[in-house]
């Protein structure tokens, strides 16, 4: 089963939701017309159909190999990923001063989609590379602009993210990697484990975003610096020089993405592995998080992804697969499971939180562009509070959709969506890293009750949620029935979001415990509604456009999917907003020796 871009949905998304002509009329965005996407979008298309979703079942199937410190990918996934350089993928919203094309965030967060969905192992590599362009673009020095900017921005050479240690998973305070001085560079020594394409034979050079102490540095998480170790030398003419003392020792045997490998990095066996200080000393936590925030992103936008993926296998297959006879049809020959309409209930079930995801993630990438591109202050500032809000959500909720909608994948296969060869539970299987990726679930949902909620009192959630009550009074002075059921559960929803805002906001200063162990539902509840905003808009303009006679088929399925989530996602929001504010106390009762 391949993989063919949703473009018509990527392209009501970009155009209607995010509104591409709001963000064209930057100056430094002013090329990117729908023209221009389009046809972005459709070779992207190619490559992804024809070129990367071919690999993705025989990626997982073969996996990598590892032998003398170097690993060797998966058959086509070399010559894949020169294919994808040599066309310029990689630098399409990377800075033009660098040899990027500058491209809005809008449009390359669907092109991102395509790679994901269409090899999520494949993806993941110029995902991790976009992170280390962002760090050093922001907090590199000059010189270190020069030296790797533009072949990261070309792809010809790739980066990652070095910062868990065996000791230190996600506490980053407890990070043992040690730099010490050395002329004009640092002599990085330590392990790095959980490396995503920490090694591989795909590009020249491997740069590592790595996190590490300086001998005199305080303890904590105050005490860590940033560091790029490039795996080969960069000599003053940019070329490559001698490998560097870092290595990889091993690769993980995970339960999917099994054509990406997973290393065990080892730094400064030797002489020590020769590192150059990004920014100033003991700041390496903030500048990580520059590249920790777009790989939220980019992971939640994984979620997106391979929930598209597998919806299109499931709808294939329940097409194609014959069995039974129509509910209340006498008689008559078997009929494609796509007649049933328990099929019929995952279905949309998997298609309505797909659109519904989509949209808050380009949103989200639309206000990125807007706070980059803003020159009012205020404006730019208000863009970057909504980015800062919806990245938890982002990653948060559409990965945990994610798995769920994979898993519906599976079953609309029934028994053979358990059998490996079909391809089904690949999808199923490589969807529950992302909820891991980058800050577990929980992560993402202690930061938004903490930082993005508690911290500012509410503001840029207030802000949102008086957005949600203009589209529902919108909603309300529209025609059709279909309307009216959105509106219902959508105004039902944005009070159940409400009223669980207020209840964190009051009790989080008192009792930080409370709110935090009714955050991950509190997150969910915030994804679903905002999903439900995106989809009341959609509502709303399918039914505009369908009253002008416009393409009806398309339009009609979109008033549909907006109704059947409001009707099977959206009603969900009461009840986790009666978890939310009433769920703390038993979920802290326990004693530990209970258990």
């Amino acid at each position: 089963m391949t993989y063919i871009a949703p473009i018509r949905d990527m392209q009501f998304v970009i155009n209607e939701l995010a509104d591409l002509s709001t963000i064209n009329t930057y100056p430094i965005y002013e090329d990117a017309t729908a023209e221009l996407v389009t046809s972005i979008l459709d070779e992207a298309n190619k490559l992804a159909s024809e070129v990367l979703a071919p690999l993705n079942y025989s990626g997982d199937i073969q996996g990598n190999t590892l032998k003398a410190g170097v690993i060797t990918t998966a058959t086509g996934f070399k010559e894949a990923y020169t294919q994808f350089v040599e066309s310029g993928w990689n630098g399409l919203h990377s800075n033009p001063d660098f040899g990027g094309q500058g491209l809005p965030a809008l449009v390359s967060t669907a092109v991102s989609e395509m790679w994901h969905a269409a090899n999520m192992s494949f993806g993941l590599c110029p995902m991790l590379t976009q992170g280390a362009i962002e760090a050093i673009a922001h907090h590199g020095s000059d010189a270190l602009k020069a030296v790797y900017l533009a072949k990261l921005i070309e792809g010809t050479w790739t980066g990652t993210m070095n910062l868990t240690e065996p000791q230190a998973g996600s506490d980053l305070s407890a990070v043992r990697a040690k730099a010490v001085p050395n002329g004009d560079h640092y002599l990085i020594s330590g392990q790095k484990i959980f490396i995503t394409w920490g090694e591989h034979d795909m590009a020249d050079n491997i740069i590592h975003l790595t996190l590490a102490r300086t001998p005199d540095a305080p303890e904590g998480v105050k005490g860590i610096s940033l560091f790029v170790v490039p795996k080969f030398l960069v000599k003053a003419d940019g070329s490559l020089g001698e490998r560097n003392d870092v290595y990889c020792t091993s690769i993980e045997h995970k339960l999917g993405i099994h054509a990406s490998p997973t290393a065990v990095m080892v730094f400064g066996d030797k002489a020590g592995a020769v590192g150059y200080l990004v920014g100033e000393e003991n700041r390496g936590l903030e500048y990580m998080f520059t590249m920790m925030n777009h790989a939220r992103l980019s992971v939640g936008l994984e979620g997106v992804a391979i929930a598209e993926r597998a919806y299109q296998q499931a709808l294939r297959y329940a097409k194609e697969r014959t069995q039974g006879r129509e509910m209340g049809v006498k008689g008559g020959e078997r009929v494609a499971i796509i007649k049933h309409p328990d099929v019929r209930r995952m279905l949309m079930s998997m298609k309505s939180q797909i659109e519904a995801m989509r949209a808050v993630a380009y949103v989200t990438a639309a206000y990125m562009d807007k706070a980059l591109a803003e020159s009012d202050t205020t404006k730019q500032q208000a863009a970057m509070a909504l980015v800062d809000l919806l990245t938890p959500i982002v990653k948060g909720w559409c990965t945990e959709a994610s798995i769920e909608i994979t898993s519906t994948g599976v079953q609309v296969h029934g028994g053979m969506g358990f059998i490996e060869e079909t391809g089904a539970a690949q999808h199923f299987r490589d969807a529950r890293i992302t909820t891991i990726y980058e800050g577990t679930t929980g992560i993402q949902a202690s930061d938004l009750v903490g930082r993005k909620i508690a911290r500012e009192n509410g503001a840029t959630a207030k802000v949102l949620l008086a957005e949600m009550s203009g589209v529902a009074t919108e909603l309300a002075n529209a025609v059709g029935d279909d309307c009216a059921a959105i509106h219902r559960a959508f105004t039902d929803s944005i009070h159940a979001l409400t009223e669980a805002t207020e209840w964190i906001l009051a009790n989080y200063a008192q009792n930080p415990k409370q709110p935090s162990a009714v955050a991950v539902p509190y997150l969910r509840l915030f994804g679903i509604v905002t999903g439900g905003w995106q989809m009341a808009k959609a509502a709303l303009i399918a039914q505009a456009q369908l009253q002008k006679g416009q393409d009806p088929h398309f339009y009609e399925a979109k008033l549909i999917t907006a109704r059947f989530y409001a009707e099977h996602v959206l009603m969900q929001a009461s009840g986790l907003a009666y978890s939310v504010m009433n769920g703390a106390v038993s979920t802290l009762a326990l004693q530990e020796e209970q258990f």
